[in-house]
């Protein structure tokens, strides 16, 4: 579970996140939406422990982001959009490896998860070979592997399919449902809405750093009088200049 207490966070005079509120149940799947620079990737930075609220508070699975950021770093995986951060001269399979053992894992627990994640990522055909001579697709899905060797309740993915075409991304979203199923809590931030009504039955709608909804997809498309996200979507960020 992932419940966000009226958080604000700034940067000298920038405010770049303002009193969000919002509340992810145990083994959901939530929709962080948002344009660039609508303060997403500050709300998961602070959920993930590298930021610290300026005012308010996040709790993962019951620990403060502020009080027990330790604890909450063992129950997370994060993937920061465009962070891909791989070692280039290591093979897919030593970069999974390599995060595994940070965690702690034995040999034997690690080699189980990384044939799983190869599997359920479609990764077999390149799990040996180099990171560097890879596209931006197959980097992505190490990069996702690498989030979740360790097996954590909670999974924060930032622009996860970033980068992938539409047969990888195909497989992200079966990849998801899966975790879900085992009763994964998962929060990703897009500003794809196809993508989040596919995979999202609630969603938080950010908009210069400020909180615009949150709640189910019924109850977003009755307020704008739309089944359209996209057009939705444009209503706030028109709305919010005029």
């Amino acid at each position: 579970m992932i419940e966000v207490k009226d958080v604000s966070k700034r940067f000298k005079e920038i405010a770049a996140v303002q009193h969000v509120s919002f509340r992810v149940e145990a083994g959901e799947v939530y929709g962080l939406l948002g344009e660039n620079g609508a303060g997403k990737t500050t709300t998961m930075r602070m959920m993930a422990t590298v930021l610290t609220p300026t005012e308010g508070d996040i709790e993962i699975s019951g620990f403060s982001v502020r009080q027990q950021p330790l604890e909450v770093r063992r129950r997370i995986g994060i993937l920061f959009g465009g962070d891909v951060g791989l070692y280039s001269r290591l093979t897919a399979r030593e970069n999974i490896a390599y995060f595994g053992r940070l965690y702690g894992l034995e040999q034997a627990r690690l080699e189980e998860r990384i044939g799983r994640l190869s599997r359920m990522l479609e990764m077999d055909d390149f799990i040996d070979r180099r990171v560097g001579a890879f596209s931006r697709g197959m980097k992505q899905k190490v990069a996702i592997a690498r989030t979740l060797v360790h097996d954590p309740d909670v999974i924060l993915l930032d622009e996860p399919t970033t980068g992938l075409d539409v047969t990888a991304a195909t497989i992200f979203r079966r990849m998801v449902r899966k975790l879900q199923e085992e009763g994964k809590t998962i929060l990703f931030s897009s500003h794809n809405m196809g993508e989040i009504n596919k995979l999202c039955k609630r969603v938080a709608l950010m908009h210069k750093g400020k909180l615009r909804f949150a709640g189910g997809l019924d109850a977003l498309r009755e307020q704008f009088g739309t089944e359209d996200l996209d057009d939705i979507f444009m209503a706030v960020v028109e709305g919010s200049e005029g």
